[in-house]
């Protein structure tokens, strides 16, 4: 008896590598497809009939016991969630803004995806279904940002741009406002407690459903009408938004099966989600700067795209007189090889150029004329 326990789990443990592998394959050849492969826009139809003609033949005819290693979960999450979080990380590091709304576009379409899987998953309990489901799921993953189809640009040039954007602005308006309420409303303790008696009471299928819409329904509308904008500030604050929601995800998607029944793993993933998506807590900017850029090793591309933000914020905020000094005064401060980086000398140098500066006239309503007459009222004063 010992002998046969032993060997399944010898077997089990050589799927679960197997598996692991093949996951790590896919992944593989997803990045080299997307980083070799110059993008064309996706204009081809003959490319995308080709693509998904190839994704239906493979979902539908490979064998079971080779699909069963590669349609995972593990694999969907990498290809779907892990590598898009790290093409988002470095398009918010780099200083080129098209990538922005590029990877902005794919999250739009994957916080839909991520709704669907949440009740398709609970109703599919057949391995080979599942194994179907995992396929497909996998290939439209790939399809929103394989270099060939660029189905995110796509869909947004399309359905997102012409038809859903000017629609979803003013039901952004209205959310914002009902965001505002429901935050001076759980202001108060007692609603707080009760919002959270309630919602412990749902059951676990629901609470994680609950959940994920929180994370996906307004953060996607934000996206579409950002992306929609020419502001590119929208745009970075959302995708550094789904750069770390990516990863709560797949914490939550990996460790439900073991903490899901533990009562508050669900209000806990809320709480976070929250605190990411919020702009007075800004919590997705913290994590994403302590934490994600570390991780991928892109420290100096961050800096270099502060630095950048920063002088285009000064050239739109000063008059270019004024903007030069402050930027020659920058170089200077960073040059530390001579004496001109004294923060001291380089304020007294700054502040020499405020006396030439011509402040506007601000008239008085009861001051004094250029001929020397008052303006204030009198005994004979009209009054209409």
């Amino acid at each position: 008896h010992q002998h046969h326990t032993k060997s399944k789990q010898t077997v089990a443990m050589n799927e679960a590598v197997l598996s692991l592998c093949c996951s790590l394959g896919v992944l593989l050849v997803v990045s080299l497809g997307y980083s070799c492969i110059k993008p064309n826009g996706g204009q081809c139809i003959k490319i995308h009939l080709v693509y998904f003609a190839s994704a239906i033949c493979l979902v539908a005819f490979l064998p079971t016991n080779i699909a069963k290693y590669v349609f995972t979960e593990l694999t969907v999450s990498l290809v779907g969630a892990m590598y898009p979080v790290y093409r988002a990380t470095r398009a918010v590091c780099t200083p080129d803004d098209d990538d922005d709304k590029e990877w902005l576009q794919y999250w739009m379409l994957g916080g839909v995806l991520f709704m669907i899987t949440t009740w398709v998953d609970d109703v599919i309990k057949q391995n080979s279904v599942d194994t179907i489901w995992l396929g497909s799921l996998l290939f439209i993953f790939y399809w929103l940002y394989f270099p060939l189809t660029c189905g995110a640009l796509v869909v947004y040039e399309k359905v997102t741009a012409p038809y859903l954007g000017p629609k979803l602005k003013p039901l952004q308006r209205q959310m914002n406002n009902f965001i505002i309420y429901l935050q001076q409303m759980l202001s108060n303790a007692f609603h707080l407690y009760l919002v959270w008696i309630i919602f412990m009471f749902l059951p676990a299928g629901l609470k994680r459903i609950v959940a994920i819409a929180i994370g996906t329904v307004y953060p996607t509308i934000c996206s579409i009408t950002a992306v929609a904008t020419e502001e590119i500030e929208d745009d970075t604050y959302w995708l550094t938004y789904w750069s770390v929601y990516g990863c709560l995800f797949l914490i939550m998607d990996v460790s439900e099966d073991f903490l899901g029944r533990i009562p508050g793993f669900y209000t806990l993933i809320i709480f976070t989600t929250i605190y990411l998506m919020l702009p007075m807590f800004r919590g997705a900017d913290k994590i994403f700067r302590k934490v994600l850029v570390p991780l991928a090793g892109l420290h100096e591309l961050l800096v270099l795209r502060d630095a950048i933000t920063i002088k285009k914020q000064m050239l739109k905020d000063l008059d270019p007189e004024r903007a030069a000094v402050v930027q020659k005064s920058i170089a200077k401060f960073f040059d530390g090889s001579t004496s001109d980086s004294d923060p001291s000398a380089l304020k007294e140098e700054l502040m020499q150029g405020w006396g030439k500066i011509k402040l506007p006239k601000i008239k008085l309503p009861f001051g004094k004329a250029e001929d020397g007459s008052s303006d204030e009222p009198n005994e004979k004063t009209n009054l209409v």
